[in-house]
């Protein structure tokens, strides 16, 4: 899928210009995907009172990272909570960033109804990705480079974040 999306790309002759037409404003995307997140993460503690903020938040910075953030939460939380919680808390992550991916796949058209950056946002770091067709598809061509930057910027803070949380 990956080697899909760049040949598609490098094959486009109006790449150096969509590249020439990022804006700085644009680049502020992942900073307002990562601050939304983590607020709405913060938020969900209020409704579990069985988890508290930081382990909210440290789910929440998976930012549909599935792979790694499940595992990271498991072995950060396990010598504090012990294995039990930290397996919990692991699965929690697992399934709430699955669930992200799923609704980042599917929702995109109605996402892209309240702005072409949305389902950008919604596909966390999946916007480089999976999430990259379906993105291309319904907020155009030209927000490619945008959520390229946007998931890497992402990929780059999801270790950083849930190490911070989990401490």
């Amino acid at each position: 899928l990956v080697i899909q999306v760049g040949l598609n790309l490098g094959a486009n002759a109006e790449l150096g210009k969509m590249v020439k037409d990022i804006r700085f404003s644009s680049l502020l995307l992942p900073f307002f995907t990562i601050i939304g997140t983590l607020v709405f993460s913060a938020a969900a503690s209020l409704l579990l009172t069985s988890w508290n903020i930081y382990d909210c938040m440290a789910v929440g910075s998976g930012f549909a990272y599935y792979s790694l953030s499940s595992l990271l939460i498991v072995q950060l939380k396990e010598a504090s909570a012990g294995i039990e919680i930290a397996s919990q808390l692991g699965a929690i992550a697992l399934l709430a960033n699955i669930i992200r991916e799923m609704l980042a796949l599917f929702g995109a058209p109605m996402y892209a109804f309240f702005g072409k950056f949305a389902p950008v946002s919604v596909a966390g770091i999946n916007s480089m990705d999976v999430c990259l067709p379906v993105i291309s598809r319904y907020s155009g061509k030209n927000i490619v480079p945008v959520a390229i930057i946007h998931g890497i910027i992402l990929e780059i803070s999801v270790p950083l974040l849930i190490s911070l949380f989990c401490k």
